[in-house]
């Protein structure tokens, strides 16, 4: 397996310190705190530790302080409540004594139902598109990019990205590349290699991939990005529905937009949509977007 993946999968794989108590290692991946989705995937992983046969279906989470990469985090599983089809469970990450992060998550057992969805976007297909490494690198060879930015942009990611168009950082501000405000943005993306045949493994990985995206989405329309020196990002809070089943080592569509922004925060939505155009899973999240003089 590539080493970033089988890392990651080390990453997800947390310690089981006592019944309903977890500890999970941190990596650095260039950004000045713990990425949010890692987070969000080990508490994930050990909401579901707690539950038998039934898989996850909803979670809402919200971050409350920045973790630190350089120390592990435990989480802390309350069984809220099991009855004849659904289970609930909280959880609460706790480092250096604080709670940073919280999450409440919703499993069902399988059962059948009414199905319908949403239609997936006419998109270019990920095969031949440039990932977004090749956007850095053109970047590059026009403007300087500032060494703690070139860090989180640099870093090799166990998820390849393949953007329909280019990432925010690497668009020149004119209004044509604004767009109108609510303009969707796609990215294709799949895990770096094949994965173990496990359902609930592959939620918990989507949980963490979904965090890329989102708060770049909301930026966008504003002609702003990770590069812009006075813009301050962080996720405040992020929401997920789980709808079908899916592989994250096949290719997956994000379709994001950002209806609103206001009072220095960022509303972003995405939709995530398998090849074959089945929507696998829904998103929201609302962030920090404050520019400072």
């Amino acid at each position: 397996m590539n080493q970033l993946l089988e890392d990651l999968l080390k990453v997800m794989t947390l310690e089981r310190l006592e019944r309903d108590l977890y500890r999970g290692e941190s990596r650095d991946i260039g950004s000045p705190q713990v990425f949010g989705g890692q987070v969000l995937g080990q508490a994930l992983v050990a909401a579901t530790a707690t539950v038998e046969h039934r898989a996850v279906h909803s979670l809402h989470a919200y971050f409350l302080r920045r973790g630190d990469f350089n120390a592990p985090i435990v989480y802390e599983v309350d069984r809220a409540r099991d009855g004849n089809h659904f289970s609930t469970r909280r959880v609460v990450a706790i480092q250096h004594g604080e709670q940073i992060f919280n999450l409440s998550a919703s499993f069902q057992a399988s059962e059948p139902g009414l199905d319908h969805q949403l239609r997936m976007p006419d998109v270019t297909p990920p095969e031949g598109l440039p990932d977004a490494e090749f956007h850095l690198r053109e970047l590059k060879r026009q403007v300087p990019v500032p060494e703690k930015l070139r860090r989180l942009f640099e870093y090799k990611r166990p998820f390849e990205f393949r953007p329909l168009q280019p990432p925010a950082f690497a668009r020149r501000d004119t209004p044509e590349s604004r767009g109108p405000a609510g303009s969707p943005h796609y990215v294709w993306f799949r895990a770096v290699d094949t994965l173990p045949d496990d359902d609930s493994l592959h939620r918990c990985l989507l949980a963490y991939a979904s965090d890329f995206h989102l708060l770049e989405t909301a930026a966008m329309a504003h002609g702003v990005s990770l590069l812009t020196p006075n813009l301050v990002v962080a996720s405040i809070d992020h929401a997920m529905w789980f709808h079908r089943s899916a592989r994250v080592d096949e290719w997956l569509l994000y379709a994001t937009d950002s209806p609103s922004a206001s009072g220095a925060r960022g509303f972003s939505r995405g939709s995530i949509f398998s090849q074959d155009g089945r929507l696998v899973a829904s998103t929201a999240q609302e962030g920090l977007m404050r520019l400072i003089s």
